[in-house]
């Protein structure tokens, strides 16, 4: 089978080829997809990438990509037969994943590839997993949001945009999103936010604070960038918030204003999907799919390209210039 491969670490251009691979066989309670659209994530560009300052060496023969779409072709011991045929999105939550969705076949546990309803292309599966799931989780695992005010920081980023999509559909009372050029905010806006802010502009806590009523308005924040908001979300969260944080490229390890969020007994989950339990993660899949069964969902794609211009879709990915889910194109399966 064509599989895009790095066995190093390093730029796009200098590690990723194009080569045939076996076919893999599922094992115990996996299936075997056949792939028709690939979905790239910055968490495939980190796990490619070298790391600042440090010197290229061998890893093991890794076939990118975590986010997928297709129809299952063969299942593995312990999985129902008449799952054959079915069509579905899939995301391989394992971080030692070496053989990934940007090829003619992926394995994923059967858990973890759902069915992607009638009238749901494959494009719009391949979008879905991680930013959708993550958006869910990072939302719905501690309080409900029904009635109440939350921040959705990148509101038009590939979780952002699902983020505030689903907070709608979740009853929150209010929704805010901050984006950073207009054309983001056009995207935000068209999912849903109630009030965007370009955050490069004026006072932002002033802006978020007279968006949310007043001073500790905020009960919720979905936080994309915790290290370089992190005093911004402690001055403005109200007493007894959560903030669930899935990103933080600024800062890694940033200093946190601690008294400043126990004063007000918030509640901070620093979210990574891959550890999130797997219950959690069904409830979400389920619920996005009844989502997509009643078309209530909008997605967004940046780019599309195919198998042999891997390449491009990771610099493109890598440029931060897109807004949406850069895509790349297996099989013709739909």
């Amino acid at each position: 089978m064509r599989a895009a491969v790095y066995d190093n670490k390093g730029a796009a251009r200098d590690v990723l080829n194009i080569v045939e691979r076996p076919v893999p066989e599922p094992g115990l309670n996996e299936v075997r997809v056949k792939i028709a659209v690939s979905g790239l994530n910055p968490t495939d560009i980190k796990a490619r990438k070298l790391p600042p300052g440090q010197i290229a060496a061998q890893v093991p023969l890794t076939t990118p990509h975590r986010d997928g779409a297709g129809i299952i072709d063969k299942v593995g011991p312990g999985v129902a037969a008449d799952r054959v045929g079915e069509r579905v999105w899939l995301s391989q939550l394992d971080r030692t994943m070496t053989l990934g969705t940007a090829a003619d076949y992926a394995l994923v546990p059967a858990n973890l590839a759902w069915r992607l309803p009638d009238g749901t292309t494959f494009a719009e599966g391949a979008c879905l997993p991680i930013p959708a799931l993550t958006a869910y989780c990072a939302l719905f695992r501690d309080e409900l949001i029904r009635g109440k005010t939350v921040l959705v920081h990148g509101g038009a980023g590939a979780v952002g945009f699902y983020a505030v999509q689903l907070a709608r559909w979740g009853g929150a009372g209010k929704i805010i999103a901050t984006v950073s050029r207009e054309e983001q905010a056009v995207k935000a806006k068209a999912a849903g936010a109630d009030t965007v802010i370009n955050y490069r502009t004026g006072d932002v806590l002033q802006q978020i604070e007279a968006a949310a009523g007043g001073p500790n308005g905020v009960h919720h924040v979905v936080e994309v960038n915790f290290g370089a908001n992190v005093a911004l979300d402690a001055a403005l969260i109200a007493r007894n918030g959560t903030l669930a944080a899935y990103g933080s490229d600024a800062e890694a390890n940033p200093n946190i204003p601690f008294s400043a969020f126990m004063q007000k007994d918030v509640l901070i989950r620093a979210a990574i999907l891959y550890e999130t339990p797997r219950k959690l993660i069904s409830r979400a899949a389920a619920e996005i799919n009844g989502l997509l069964e009643k078309k209530a969902l909008r997605h967004q794609i940046a780019a599309r390209f195919p198998l042999d211009r891997i390449v491009d879709a990771h610099e493109m990915q890598e440029s931060g210039t897109t807004i949406g889910k850069i895509l790349v194109d297996i099989a013709e399966l739909d």
